[in-house]
C-alpha cells in the first residue's frame, strides 16, 4: 500500500514537479525566441520588398527620361561683353576685336534640361524655359542615341505654364503612364529623375511637401498650380519626371528655391507642374499649336476676413467680382458686380488665383455653370467661356495719368472728395461712370490704410450707390456708427475693388 505522505514518494513528486517547471519554461522561453525572430525576418522581408519595389519602379521609369540640349545664335557684342565681364582686368581688345561686324553671330550650347517620353512615337513632355531660343534641339536617350527634336508648341511661362512639348522621329518608345496629379496627397512618397549639372539618369526620392503653390507664390509663371516637394532638383532637371510610387508622371519638375545665385543648389523646396494641367497643355498644341485660354471677362478680388464678414462668408473663400466688362461673357451670363464666385464647373474656388488658373484651363466656348453668392444667397449661373485674346485683355485695360486737384466736398475717414465733373472723369479715366472723386487723401488715415488714394472714384457706401455729393453726405450719415464700412471704390488705373475701411469716428 503506497503512502503519499512517506520521505520517498515526496522526494519523487518534488522532483516531478521542478522537471515540469523547467519544461514549461523552456517551451515559454523557446517560444518567445522564436517570436522574436521570426518578427525580426518579417520586417527584413517587408523592407526588403519595399526596396525592390522601389527599384523596379524606377528602373522602368527611368528608360523614359531623355536629356535635352540646345544650341543658341549669340552675336559678336553679347560674347564679348562676356568675355570682359570675366576678364574685366586684362589687356583691351585690339583694333580687329572692336571693328569686328557685330551683326556676326555665333552658335553657342544654350540650356541644359530633362525631358519625358510621353508617347511611343516620340513626343516629349519638357518646360518652354529649356528651349528657350533655341535653333538646334538634340535629344539624348536613356541608351545614349541621339536625335534632332522638333518643337511641336510651347506656352512660355510669362504668358502660361511653362510647358512644351517636342517630337522626334522614333518608334516602339518607352512612354511613361500618366497619373492623376488631383488624387496626389500632401506625404505621398514622390521620385525626381532628371539630368541635374549633366549628370543624365539621376534620381531622387521625397514627398508631396504641398499643392496647389500658385503665381503669386512662385512668381515664374502666369498660371500655376504647382506641387511642391523636397525630392532634390537642381539645375538641369527643369522638364524631368516627378512619379508616383507606381510608376506613373505626376508631374513636369520645373522650379527650385535656392539660398541665392552664388548657392543655386537644392534646399528641399522644389516645384513641379501637375501632369493633368500638363497634358491639358500638350494636347492642345499638338491638336492646335497653341494654347486657348477660357475667359469671362470680370475684375477679381481677393477676400480678406474683413470683407468675408462683411459679405456674410464666415471665412474668406471664393473670389468677389469688382467688375463685369461690358459685353464679355460674363456680364452676358448675368455676373454682377459684388458677385462672389464659389464654385465654378462644379469645383470650389478656393481664391481669385484659383479661380483665374480654372477658367483659363477651361475649354473656350463651353457652357459652364457658375455658383455665385449675391446679397447672402446662392445662384446658380450658365456661362459661354470666350476666348483669352490680347484684344480682349486690350479692352478690359484702362488708365490714364493723374493730375492733382484742390480738394473739396466732406471729410470722411481721413479723404475729401467732390462731384464727378467731365473734366475730372477724362483726366482720371472715369468715363461714363458715377459716383465721387477723391481730391485728398490724409497720410496715415483710415482710408489711407484702406489703400484709396487720390483720383480714385467711390460708387457704393455699403453696398448702397453715391452718384452725387449729396448721397455720399447722407451715406456717411448713415454709416456714422458704424466700426467698419465697404466702399466701392474703382482706382485711377481703372482697378474696380471692395475697400473695407475702419471708421476711426464711430468710436468717439
Amino acid at each position: 500500500m503506497l503512502r503519499f505522505c512517506s520521505t520517498k514518494w515526496r522526494v519523487l513528486l518534488s522532483l516531478l514537479t521542478i522537471a515540469a517547471i523547467a519544461i514549461t519554461l523552456n517551451a515559454i522561453f523557446f517560444t518567445t525566441q522564436t517570436a522574436d525572430g521570426q518578427a525580426a525576418d518579417d520586417d527584413f522581408a517587408y523592407l526588403e520588398r519595399a526596396n525592390r519595389a522601389f527599384i523596379d519602379v524606377i528602373n522602368k521609369a527611368k528608360s523614359s527620361v531623355v536629356q535635352i540640349t540646345t544650341t543658341k545664335l549669340v552675336s559678336e557684342r553679347s560674347l564679348q561683353r562676356q568675355f570682359d565681364f570675366f576678364y574685366w582686368f586684362g589687356e583691351p581688345r585690339n583694333r580687329r576685336d572692336r571693328d569686328r561686324d557685330d551683326s556676326e553671330e555665333q552658335e553657342i550650347p544654350g540650356a541644359l534640361g530633362s525631358g519625358v517620353i510621353v508617347t511611343n512615337d516620340g513626343y516629349i513632355l519638357t518646360n518652354s524655359h529649356v528651349i528657350e531660343d533655341a535653333v538646334d534641339i538634340e535629344v539624348t536617350l536613356p541608351n545614349g542615341r541621339k536625335y534632332a527634336a522638333e518643337v511641336i508648341g510651347k506656352d512660355s511661362g510669362t504668358q502660361g505654364t511653362d510647358v512644351a512639348v517636342l517630337k522626334i522621329e522614333a518608334k516602339g518608345l518607352p512612354a511613361l503612364e500618366f497619373g492623376d496629379s488631383d488624387k496626389l496627397q500632401v506625404g505621398e512618397w514622390v521620385v525626381a529623375i532628371g539630368t541635374p549639372f549633366n549628370l543624365a539618369q539621376t534620381v531622387t526620392r521625397g514627398i508631396v511637401s504641398a499643392k496647389g503653390r500658385t503665381s503669386e507664390d512662385i512668381g515664374l509663371v502666369k498660371y500655376a498650380d504647382f506641387i511642391q516637394t523636397d525630392a532634390a532638383i537642381n539645375r538641369g532637371n527643369s522638364g524631368g519626371a516627378l512619379i508616383n510610387i507606381h510608376g506613373q508622371l505626376v508631374g513636369i519638375n520645373t522650379a527650385i528655391v535656392t539660398t541665392g545665385s552664388f548657392s543655386p543648389g537644392n534646399v528641399g523646396v522644389g516645384f513641379a507642374i501637375p501632369i493633368n494641367l500638363a497634358g491639358r497643355i500638350m494636347r492642345t498644341l499638338i491638336e492646335k499649336g497653341e494654347v486657348e485660354r477660357g475667359w469671362l471677362g470680370v475684375w477679381l478680388q481677393e477676400i480678406d476676413h474683413d470683407i468675408a464678414e462683411q459679405l456674410g462668408l464666415g471665412e474668406p473663400r471664393g473670389a468677389l467680382i469688382t467688375d463685369v466688362g461690358r459685353g464679355m461673357p460674363g456680364d452676358e451670363a448675368g455676373i454682377r458686380r459684388g458677385d462672389v464666385i464659389v464654385e465654378f464647373n462644379n469645383v470650389p474656388i478656393r481664391d481669385t488665383a484659383h479661380l483665374r488658373d480654372t477658367v483659363a484651363a477651361a475649354e473656350v466656348g463651353k457652357t459652364v455653370e457658375v455658383k455665385v453668392i449675391r446679397q447672402g444667397k446662392e445662384k446658380i449661373l450658365k456661362v459661354q467661356l470666350g476666348k483669352q485674346t490680347e484684344k480682349a485683355l486690350t479692352a478690359m485695360r484702362r488708365s490714364a495719368p493723374y493730375f492733382p486737384d484742390e480738394h473739396d466736398g466732406e471729410a470722411f475717414a481721413g479723404l475729401r472728395v467732390r462731384e464727378l465733373t467731365h473734366e475730372f472723369a477724362a483726366t482720371h479715366g472715369h468715363e461714363g461712370k458715377e459716383g465721387v472723386i477723391v481730391v485728398d487723401v490724409e497720410r496715415g488715415s483710415p482710408a489711407a490704410k484702406a489703400g484709396i488714394r487720390s483720383g480714385d472714384l467711390i460708387q457704393e457706401i455699403n453696398r448702397k450707390a453715391v452718384t452725387t455729393i449729396a448721397d455720399y453726405r447722407q451715406q456717411i450719415k448713415d454709416v456714422a456708427d458704424k466700426s467698419k464700412v465697404v466702399l466701392y471704390v474703382r482706382h485711377r488705373n481703372g482697378a474696380p475693388r471692395y475697400v473695407v475701411l475702419k471708421n476711426s469716428e464711430s468710436q468717439r
